[in-house]
């Protein structure tokens, strides 16, 4: 079972990218024609609390039936690919980056396996794990290995055949996100922070290049904001919610400021990424600074968030791009920018190449 980015042999038919989470699901498809690309169907739905939790699927048929019933909805054009690569979560995950001599495929197979061993909770015969060479220096390998339970593995599996699916593929999703958003001839010297603010908790990617190195997450959450302005300002989760996005944090003093309220909160967020970066550093014992911190997720479109967090983190902040990597020609996606923000991890699982 491949989880990282390995060119996929013998696909048939097309696919599409299916990023599940325990309360949405988001599909994207992307159609290709020579070297350009176009949207060909995106959907967002919602799955009820419950049927899944912390990545673990609870009620699988529940799940397949929703999954079935989404790609139907799917918008310019229903998705009608049955093949599917799909994301794991990272709760679910141990990523690593190791260094070991060089030698050939199978030994590093069998020196991972006892490293992945000492190295995570469950004994080998627990996990399907993976492995990619990253690239060579003074004499070793540097290799990024994954580790997945495999009780997580075959449940997401069985859910995507109910639904009628061909899995091509599964993928962490910290693999698909910088797939995304990361350009793809970043320098392994250069380093990328992607803080992915999600409904119900916000991740932290770490990236070399464009390959993950470490990853972490945070109760911090647009659903959390939502009920702050919401508590502040007097009003329900569907107003709150638009105000976020309409009215924004701007200053402090300018009239229905939503800073006040959410200060707090937000300072909380640089201070979690301040402290990661410390721990990165203390880590790798690298003096290496990050190039730039990208905010991706529905959370990142709160107005006014981009600048305030260049502010306060005293870094180059910017919105995540999905289509850094992606070349439209002389068409637009027909998905906004904002938008596309909440799909990054969808749109990097949809470009994975054949």
């Amino acid at each position: 079972m491949s989880f990282l980015n390995k060119e996929i042999i013998g696909f048939q038919d097309k696919f599409f990218g299916l990023d599940l989470s325990d309360i949405s699901l988001k599909a994207f498809y992307l159609d290709k024609k020579g070297e350009e690309y176009c949207v060909g169907g995106f959907v967002s739905s919602a799955i009820p609390e419950g049927y899944i939790s912390d990545g673990t699927l609870i009620e699988k048929e529940k799940v397949a039936s929703i999954i079935k019933a989404a790609i139907k909805k799917a918008v310019p054009r229903r998705i009608h690919a049955k093949g599917v690569v799909c994301s794991l979560p990272e709760s679910k995950v141990f990523l690593r980056k190791i260094s070991m001599p060089k030698m050939d495929d199978s030994e590093i197979s069998e020196a991972i396996k006892w490293e992945i061993e000492e190295s995570i909770p469950l004994s080998a015969d627990q996990v399907y794990y993976d492995w990619q060479i990253i690239d060579e220096s003074d004499g070793k390998l540097n290799i990024l290995t994954v580790a997945v339970a495999k009780e997580t593995v075959d449940d997401t599996v069985e859910v995507l055949e109910m639904a009628g699916l061909n899995v091509f593929g599964l993928e962490v999703e910290s693999v698909a996100t910088a797939r995304s958003l990361i350009p793809r001839d970043a320098k392994n010297e250069d380093i990328y922070f992607i803080a992915d603010l999600g409904a119900k908790r916000t991740s932290f990617i770490i990236t070399e290049g464009n390959v993950p190195y470490f990853t972490s997450s945070i109760p911090f959450s647009s659903e959390g904001m939502t009920d702050i302005i919401s508590k502040a300002m007097g009003v329900d989760d569907a107003e709150a919610e638009r105000m976020k996005i309409s009215k924004g944090i701007g200053h402090a003093g300018e009239a229905g400021s939503l800073l006040p309220p959410l200060e707090s909160y937000l300072e909380n967020l640089s201070g979690e990424i301040e402290k990661t970066l410390d721990f990165y550093h203390s880590m790798t014992k690298s003096n290496i600074k990050i190039k730039k911190v990208i905010l991706s997720g529905g959370g990142s479109n709160l107005r006014g968030l981009v600048p305030y967090m260049t502010k306060i983190l005293g870094r180059e902040v910017v919105l995540g791009d999905p289509w850094t990597n992606i070349d439209f020609g002389h068409s637009l996606p027909v998905i906004n920018k904002e938008k596309s923000s909440e799909f990054s991890t969808a749109i990097g699982l949809a470009m994975r190449q054949k």
